[in-house]
């Protein structure tokens, strides 16, 4: 990796109007280390691995959810898959690069619980207003059912979703605003030990 020292990303349409990447260099291993908790012979294995699956240096949604699918073969991952894929696509431009991966890697794998309730917050933020609904907290929860597949006992219901949604967002939304902002969010996780623990926990879900 260290013959790249560039991040380029952009796309361009062919004669058919299909969009296609044109190029793809990540930054060098000296800035990638100096911005990530990675050492440069832990970013070197995760870009081997990177690009196995994604040989152009880039991932789109479709690849992503494919790959993602492969660790949850009995469930339906596309809309938790979905959801993870806009927080890794930091500049919403429809693609992951391994810049963009190893930065959410590293605060997923590396980063403090403050940085991993920042990560939360992104993916529950489904409309990225940056203040959380109670529809956004019924579109992720249920994203997680889902994900649950075949190991969720009973099956639940679209009802019983929503009914579990308000309890949960009720426990947040203390005063009543009808939205969560990122410091009520932060402030509610930190105050409670058992989700602490849980967030500090948080190593492979994604």
């Amino acid at each position: 990796m260290d013959e790249y020292s560039s991040s380029v990303c952009y796309t361009d349409f062919d004669d058919d109007g299909l969009e296609t990447f044109k190029r793809y260099k990540p930054r060098s291993l000296d800035e990638l280390a100096s911005r990530t908790k990675f050492s440069k012979k832990e970013i070197q294995l995760i870009y081997q691995g990177f690009k196995q699956e994604c040989p152009s240096g880039i991932v789109n949604e479709e690849t992503f959810k494919h790959i993602y699918g492969q660790f949850f073969p009995f469930a339906d991952t596309s809309s938790y898959a979905h959801l993870v894929f806009a927080t890794f696509d930091l500049r919403a431009s429809g693609c992951v690069t391994f810049e963009d991966f190893l930065l959410c890697l590293s605060t997923l794998c590396r980063g403090s619980i403050e940085d991993r309730l920042r990560w939360i917050f992104t993916l529950y933020d489904t409309k990225k207003s940056g203040k959380l609904t109670q529809e956004d907290f019924y579109v992720t929860i249920r994203a997680v059912y889902s994900l649950l597949g075949n190991v969720s006992s009973p099956r639940y219901d679209l009802d019983t979703i929503r009914e579990h949604t308000a309890s949960v967002f009720q426990r947040f939304d203390k005063l009543h605003h009808g939205y969560i902002t990122m410091q009520d969010f932060m402030s509610f996780c930190l105050s409670d030990q058992t989700m602490v623990q849980s967030i500090d926990g948080l190593r492979t879900t994604v």
